[in-house]
């Protein structure tokens, strides 16, 4: 029975941990398209940008859903927590969302395009940055009391840390949207996001660097784990593994490859996410409560297995199918090279 106490909250940080990289993954290069519609120069272009998002989108969000369903059944008092701490962030969030939908939806059948162009790509950049402030938020810790439960401000997430996670965030997301849409057009709208994939990688980097940096000056309990031994060997290796990964992510872009540098651009996001991993486990509200203390019952564990089983298998088909079916490039027929 000891043994089932310890697995299930591994597991079930794991599968977290699985479904959150995939939302990363999918909805950051969504994310960054959106973003990157504000950019264009004109609506010819937009539509183009727009559309290579048209098949995915929706399946893309999904994995969010999935990630907060997960958290809620596997770990409550976590969800709970970080939701009351982190309440007017997740708001913001959910409302660039609604824009986005709105938007998406509207735009294709309205006249005059500009405010829902403004919704869309507003919208994406309001959830990009909600989502860095979350996440620096997370980082910084939360205040609790021995239950787990949240004494802190209402305020505690805005400081110069999570301005700056939540800055490189966007151009995370806009390194990688850069990138699919290398992948995704053709002509001019193709060079032109060569650029802009150059630029985002160089300030992706930045930001990252500065944050590698920073972090552990700001935070006591990060810089105590980071700098322990043998942690602290793991830690210089992270850094050094993303700065190959963004060498060959440039060089990639300068010998004008199309879909590889989208690939170094998910190795980038994987190599984030494992450091991020590296430096909050096993808590799953850092640096107070761990998978353990914020776990459900056994019982709950154990029947939620029964369902993911069965529906993450089939969650993952879809997607590839759809991904597969839909793997061509957008090219509008009036669009000259």
């Amino acid at each position: 029975m000891e043994a089932i106490n310890t697995t299930l909250p591994l597991l079930w940080f794991a599968l977290v941990a699985l479904f959150l990289t995939l939302y990363l993954i999918t909805d950051g290069f969504d994310l960054g398209v959106g973003i990157l519609t504000l950019t264009a120069a004109n609506e010819e272009r937009r539509g183009i940008i727009i559309n290579t998002l048209s098949t995915v989108w929706d399946a893309n969000e999904t994995w969010l859903v999935c990630t907060g369903g997960l958290l809620y059944g596997a770990f409550p008092l976590a969800y709970a927590t970080i939701v009351n701490a982190l309440y007017i962030p997740i708001t913001l969030m959910v409302i660039g969302f609604i824009f986005r939908a709105v938007s998406f939806e509207f735009r294709e059948h309205s006249l005059n395009k500009t405010f829902w162009n403004i919704g869309f790509g507003g919208g994406s950049l309001l959830v990009a940055l909600s989502q860095g402030l979350i996440l620096g938020g997370v980082i910084a810790g939360i205040k609790v009391d021995e239950a787990g439960n949240f004494i802190g401000g209402t305020w505690d997430w805005w400081n110069l840390p999570s301005i700056l996670v939540a800055l490189t965030v966007v151009q995370g997301y806009v390194l990688i949207g850069s990138t699919y849409l290398i992948a995704k057009t053709e002509g001019e709208l193709k060079r032109y996001h060569y650029i802009t994939a150059k630029f985002s990688a160089l300030t992706t980097f930045s930001g990252a660097l500065a944050l590698t940096i920073t972090t552990p000056m700001f935070y006591e309990q990060v810089r105590d784990r980071l700098f322990h031994q043998p942690e602290v060997w793991i830690f210089a290796a992270i850094p050094i593994l993303a700065t190959g990964a963004v060498g060959l992510l440039m060089n990639s872009i300068n010998l004008r490859q199309e879909k590889i540098p989208f690939i170094w651009s998910i190795v980038l996001f994987l190599i984030t996410i494992l450091a991020l991993a590296f430096v909050v486990f096993p808590y799953i509200i850092p640096f107070q409560v761990t998978i353990y203390q914020a776990s459900s019952s056994l019982s709950s564990q154990a029947f939620m297995i029964a369902f993911i089983g069965f529906f993450v298998p089939l969650l993952l088909l879809y997607n590839v199918y759809l991904y597969r079916v839909f793997q061509g490039k957008v090219i509008s027929p009036h669009y000259g090279e």
